[in-house]
């Protein structure tokens, strides 16, 4: 388990490493000119002393290694900059943000495994019959259906024609339901799939089978034996795709105006405002690999096995 711990940390140094260069440089390569657009003016109508004094203010007169080397300086004392359209320190805007994405997240994760899991062991122990059938059907239209699609298909239906939902904002629990629906049935059906393939594949394990021989009930043999040997598979594949679960919520936060961490980088790309943009790149960067490695870590609690191969060697 600590070499599991020391591999993740490690692997984070890299990813910031490597984020904070891509992320510089792509700043650099990005069409248009952040001064102006700092400016709020046409460049016809801004002179070339307010641009030349407030390129020198944020530094760009000097070498990329310069303003890089700065940068890494400054991120180093967990200092991330300033906001070039607000003013207002990176981290604390990131923060403000981070709570309302939390909030959308953590309803979009309850919603995704109260249908993953019953859904995936309805088809698992009706294989091949209508429970099945339906649960294909299902990961076949989560699978194929883009979350904007599936959330203007919701507001329509419950907004616009039952009006029993708002489309936007936040306030009550009633403006989370559509977004966090959004973005967890897509994920949902796809995880009921591999959960419904992974009991198959344990039931006809066999410890299974010597669990039956010794006459342990079926109910105890499915949820305590095979459920948790395949679960496994479910919670890699949701570490491998939390990068594509965060996108989602990116998408999901514009369509419905949820002022999450997806809306302000969307608001920073417009604005060119770099240093929100590089936070909000590093900030996720850390969060997979924080997921990835409680991923790592859920192992040893969920297979004991594990524990006995490591002591082995």
């Amino acid at each position: 388990m600590l070499f599991i711990i020391r591999k993740r940390l490690f692997q984070l140094f890299i990813v910031l490493l490597v984020l904070s260069i891509f992320t510089f440089t792509l700043m650099k390569l990005a069409p248009g000119d952040p001064v102006l657009t700092i400016l709020n003016a046409d460049e016809m109508l801004v002179t070339e002393e307010d641009q030349a004094k407030l390129r020198s203010d944020l530094g760009f007169d000097q070498p990329l290694y310069v303003q890089y080397g700065k940068w890494m300086l400054n991120l180093a004392q967990l200092d991330l900059g300033k906001s070039y359209m607000t003013g207002k320190p990176v981290w604390d805007e990131l923060m403000e943000r981070l709570q309302i994405t939390i909030e959308l997240t953590t309803f979009a994760l309850f919603i995704m495994i109260s249908i993953a899991i019953p859904l995936g062991v309805l088809a698992a122990i009706n294989a091949g019959r209508w429970p099945d059938q339906v649960s294909r059907i299902l990961a076949l239209i989560g699978a194929s259906i883009p979350n904007f699609w599936l959330g203007l298909i919701l507001i329509y239906l419950f907004t616009f024609k039952l009006q029993i939902l708002p489309s936007s904002g936040i306030g009550s629990y009633s403006h989370i339901i559509l977004p966090a629906f959004t973005l967890g049935f897509t994920f949902a059906v796809v995880y009921a799939r591999l959960l419904r393939a992974g009991l198959l594949q344990s039931m006809s394990e066999d410890f299974i089978l010597a669990g039956r021989a010794r006459g342990l009930k079926e109910w105890r043999i499915l949820w305590i034996h095979a459920f948790r040997a395949a679960i496994l598979p479910v919670i890699t594949v949701f570490g491998l795709s939390i990068g594509s679960f965060l996108g989602g919520a990116v998408v999901v936060e514009i369509l419905f105006s949820w002022p999450g961490l997806g809306s302000l980088a969307v608001e920073a790309i417009f604005n060119r405002d770099y240093p929100v943009i590089q936070g909000y790149v590093l900030l996720t960067g850390i969060f997979v690999v924080i997921v990835n490695l409680l991923v790592d870590l859920s192992y040893y609690v969920i297979d004991p096995r594990i524990n006995r191969k490591e002591e082995a060697l």
